[in-house]
């Protein structure tokens, strides 16, 4: 079991959970479950990742970072955000 970096986001009504290790995403009505469907996709990846020769794994870029904070609020705003450190 490993252990990922993820960012939490309000985004309208539901939770988006983004693994800064490799730009996987999970979405739920609540943080948790935005992160327990994280960890799924994030297990996900790595059964395929381990069985297929051409498949891309990259922690995601600045500019992706940016773009996931500001998409919607056209700015930051830190009560909607939280960073946590998930076993998966």
């Amino acid at each position: 079991m490993e252990f990922y970096t993820v960012l939490l986001r309000q985004s309208a009504s539901y939770w988006v959970a983004l693994c800064l290790e490799n730009g996987i995403l999970g979405q739920g009505i609540t943080q948790e479950d935005a992160v327990d469907k994280l960890k799924d996709a994030i297990e996900s990846f790595q059964a395929v990742y381990e069985t297929e020769t051409n498949i891309y794994k990259a922690p995601i870029s600045i500019e992706e970072l940016h773009e996931f904070l500001t998409v919607e609020n056209q700015g930051l705003n830190a009560e909607v955000y939280e960073l946590r450190k998930v076993y998966a």
